[in-house]
């Protein structure tokens, strides 16, 4: 089993998803089961399936999990970015976390590109 407190792609994940936390608590109470909702999901999804991957035995599945986490980097870099468009928080605010998920995205995304290197 691989240990994921190891990764600097767990360790990115899991600051991204606590920032999100922390950012998302001034959004509209109206966007509680909305933005709030699918980016809190999003970015806790990120750091699980990087958990849930190095869980697993088989390379492949390795690889397979953390490709979803990819995934779910690059959906909180969108709804990041759709959140500033909206007026949910400021220039710098967005930046900072657009910097961390993007950073998070192209740490896990070479990360998976070794992993499948023949």
């Amino acid at each position: 089993m691989r240990d994921h407190n190891k990764l600097r792609a767990f360790e990115l994940a899991d600051m991204l998803a606590v920032e999100v936390y922390r950012t998302t608590k001034t959004f509209p109470r109206e966007e509680m089961y909305g933005l709030t909702s699918q980016l809190r999901r999003a970015a806790v999804s990120t750091s699980s399936n990087i958990v849930e991957g190095c869980a697993r035995s088989s390379a492949a599945d390795y690889a397979h999990f953390l490709s979803i986490a990819y995934g779910s980097a690059r959906e909180v870099d969108y709804q990041i970015n759709l959140a500033h468009r909206l007026g949910f928080f400021d220039q710098s605010g967005h930046d900072e976390l657009q910097a961390l998920a993007t950073e998070t995205a192209k740490v896990l995304n070479s990360l998976v590109r070794s992993l499948r290197k023949p």
